[in-house]
């Protein structure tokens, strides 16, 4: 079974592509409006440098990318992708979003332009809520007399599968099959495919493969290479196909394998048949050692 890292790198391989994380920030900050262009974002490098206990340590985003335009000239959006909810969240966020101003602060950047950093949280369970902190004032312990002086710093999460039907259908790229499968798998428990055509194939199947369990959807994808206008219902037909057959090439291994072990069982019986006969063995010795009783070994040897 693949774990968590690996749904994780499935959804960075989707969101890294400009159209995608354009249309999640466009949505999920702008109402649906195109705010944020294609060609107005530009990758950040996901890693930056951390001095702990006189050490250098490097934390990475999962995605994060420059915008500018005519209006804004420069902030950064960074996202982080969650299946399961943690409780130390708005730490890790914290520490991203600090790394991030302590750079822009640093003398041999006093020329650069200041910029804000935004990052956007993720979760993309549908089975439970996010349960944890969202908040440093929620997962901190603070004495009430210091808390006044105490800097709160809150996530921007979102709850992909809990968003409104109406919020999901405003995704235009590819994120609208995923929040389209993570709503209908909150809401009906099941998942029926629209007819929205694929732009990312491989990246999309991959994500689907990780998020549920389901490799026949990674196995597909050599089966759609080079396929023009693919939607989510081609697949799902390929996909079923591909159950029904491994059904049948599992059916007749279990036939061939209850087969064998039937011929061995007979020939077992027939060289204890023979032991008996020839007064090596009485019946009951015989019986016992085929795992039968007296009365269903006799069936064989009255034969």
């Amino acid at each position: 079974m693949k774990g968590n890292m690996e749904k994780d790198i499935t959804q960075k391989t989707l969101e890294k592509y400009n159209d995608v994380f354009a249309d999640i920030i466009n949505v999920l900050l702008f109402n649906g409006e195109k705010i944020v262009t294609e060609d107005s974002l530009i990758d950040a490098l996901p890693g930056s440098t951390l001095k702990m206990d006189g050490r250098i340590r490097t934390q990475y985003r999962d995605i994060a990318k420059y915008w500018h335009n005519s209006k804004i000239k420069l902030s950064m959006f960074g996202l982080e992708n969650q299946t399961k909810p943690e409780k130390r969240m708005p730490l890790r966020v914290f520490g991203y979003d600090g790394t991030e101003y302590v750079r822009q602060a640093k003398k041999e950047n006093n020329k650069e332009v200041l910029y804000p950093v935004i990052t956007l949280v993720l979760y993309f369970g549908y089975n439970s809520r996010w349960n944890q902190p969202k908040s440093l004032f929620e997962l901190l312990e603070i004495d009430e007399r210091i808390k006044p002086y105490v800097n709160d710093f809150k996530m921007n999460i979102f709850e992909i599968a809990y968003l409104d039907r109406e919020k999901i259908d405003m995704f235009k790229s590819d994120f609208w099959i995923l929040a389209d499968y993570l709503y209908q798998m909150r809401v009906n428990k099941n998942y029926v495919a629209g007819d929205t055509v694929i732009e990312h194939v491989d990246e999309l199947l991959m994500l689907m493969s990780a998020m549920t369990n389901d490799y026949r959807f990674e196995e597909t994808i050599n089966e759609v290479k080079g396929k023009e206008h693919l939607t989510m219902c081609e697949v799902l037909d390929r996909v079923e196909a591909r159950g029904i057959e491994k059904g049948i090439e599992k059916g007749i291994e279990k036939g061939r394998e209850e087969g064998i072990k039937e011929g061995i069982k007979k020939g077992t019986i027939n060289v204890l048949i023979s032991l008996v006969k020839d007064g090596i063995l009485s019946i009951s010795d015989a019986a016992k050692r085929a795992d039968m009783s007296v009365a269903e070994f006799k069936k064989y040897t009255d034969r």
